[in-house]
């Protein structure tokens, strides 16, 4: 299990990309942090999940 924003995912295995996708998050405008580090976004397709992960996904919002 990998616990994203507080929720357990079934996500071992699988990219950073893949689940961002499956979650609906737009990595453009994101920020992730896997296990209290950033995980720079040239990075999100290569890093494989492991179990026991934590990640933690910002979204900014602009506005005026």
């Amino acid at each position: 299990m990998v616990t994203v924003n507080g929720q357990p995912q079934n996500a071992a295995g699988q990219s950073l990309a893949h689940l961002l996708e499956e979650l609906g998050f737009s990595a453009g405008r994101i920020a992730v942090e896997r296990n209290g580090e950033i995980v720079p976004k040239a990075q999100y397709d290569a890093l494989l999940l492991e179990d026991g992960d934590t990640l933690e996904v910002v979204r900014f919002v602009g506005g005026g």
